[in-house]
């Protein structure tokens, strides 16, 4: 599976704003040809602001929506620096494939240097990457539990980082990883360059962050949840036992490449295998998963094999699939935060998307949460042939309906 690099929601595809160029960051006249040679020419308004106020070596917390080239903001300041002194850069991620896809495009900026990168992640061979690490890669990319693993058998020192950056820097920080993150960070030397990413970065997050940087910059190019600009959206209330015939009505509707959310990986695979048995193709990926098994899922969804992609929140994050026509939300995000990172994976690079969420009736708070960080309303949408439900509204004494009520479904 290549890596085809896009510069992401390219401001010279938007009428809105006089296109601007590379030259004149302060970027290396090399790794402008190299920009060139990829087909390069724009910076996007994160990569614009950002990647100056990096090449200072300041720390910096960046904003972004999703799907706006975070990426090469940090990767190539990163370049850049290490190929003007001594030292390693290291990037964490919060999962396997955005690892991955991070290193793919390191690769592209940092190999005409001499370079090299190792990708530490979970679910691929621990003797690879050591034989890879003997070969004084200067740039880490890691997972922090495989990172750690690492550490713990003495197959990398961090005494010699220079750059930090932590993508996905709210999932990074949250009560998952925050242990992980900071047992790492203990052992990176305390001159460093500290830069985080992130669509969503709460008040919260940024006072942790705080004790991690110094006098951080705040590139902000949208408010902290700020959903996709080209992607429409509508919400279905619908019961949790006819979400399967609304998905069957919708499945019949769009035409193109379907990326479909599950909240829990046991309900991923009875998904897909229902979408089977509807006559489409249906891949899944989640923690349960290989991680052969989940490269060859996200393969084939890109080049077409499989119609739909059904995911739990791990594919909410930091994967660049271009084209994909909808977003299916089946079963809300636990967290409001991961709505924006769910359907930022349709209308990337400039191309318009839309997103489809699922709500049953006693979902109007988690519904409202979503409104709230995305300051808007969700479109309530309705199909001719779906019977219309509408939200329960809780009161102080108990249920009150909008409508007439009908027999309780057990959930």
């Amino acid at each position: 599976m290549m890596y085809k690099p896009t510069n992401r929601d390219d401001v010279s595809r938007r009428g809105d704003q006089p296109a601007q160029s590379f030259y004149g960051l302060g970027i290396a006249p090399r790794i402008l040809d190299i920009l060139e040679s990829i087909k390069f020419k724009v910076p996007t308004p994160i990569q614009l602001k950002a990647i100056p106020i990096a090449l200072q070596g300041k720390d910096i917390i960046g904003v972004a929506q999703t799907g706006t080239g975070k990426t090469h903001s940090f990767a190539i300041p990163m370049v850049q620096c290490l190929a003007q002194k001594k030292g390693a850069g290291l990037v964490l991620a919060p999962t396997r494939e955005l690892a991955i896809q991070i290193d793919e495009a390191f690769q592209i900026v940092a190999r005409p240097f001499g370079i090299r990168t190792a990708c530490l992640i979970g679910g691929a061979s621990m003797y690879e990457q050591i034989r890879t690490l003997r070969k004084n890669p200067r740039v880490i990319i890691a997972t922090p539990g495989r990172l750690i693993d690492h550490m713990e058998q003495r197959n990398i020192l961090l005494n010699y980082v220079v750059m930090l950056v932590l993508d996905e820097a709210d999932r990074m920080l949250d009560m998952g990883f925050a242990p992980q993150v900071d047992k790492i960070l203990r052992f990176l030397p305390k001159e460093r360059q500290t830069m985080l990413f992130s669509a969503t970065i709460p008040r919260e997050v940024m006072q942790i962050a705080a004790k991690y940087m110094k006098l951080p910059v705040s590139v902000e190019i949208a408010p902290s949840g700020t959903a996709a600009e080209h992607v429409t959206q509508e919400l279905f209330i619908v019961r949790k036992d006819a979400k399967s015939q609304v998905l069957r009505k919708l499945l019949a509707q769009y035409h193109g490449s379907i990326l479909l959310f599950s909240r829990t990986k046991h309900n991923a695979g009875k998904i897909a295998h229902s979408i089977r048995g509807m006559g489409y193709s249906a891949a899944e990926i989640h923690s349960n998963r290989s991680l052969g098994q989940r490269r060859e899922a996200l393969g084939g969804f890109k080049s077409g094999k499989y119609k739909v992609l059904v995911a739990t929140d791990i594919a909410a994050r930091g994967i660049d699939v271009t084209g994909i026509e909808v977003v299916i939300n089946y079963d809300l995000p636990e967290d409001a935060q991961n709505y924006v990172h769910r359907i930022g994976r349709t209308g990337r690079a400039g191309h318009k998307g839309h997103a489809i969420s699922f709500a049953t009736p006693d979902q109007s708070g988690d519904v409202k949460n979503i409104e709230k960080l995305i300051r808007t309303s969700l479109p309530i949408a309705k199909h001719p042939e779906i019977p219309q439900e509408q939200f329960i509204q809780s009161s102080g004494k108990g249920i009150k309906y909008h409508f007439a009520p009908r027999r309780r479904h057990r959930r």
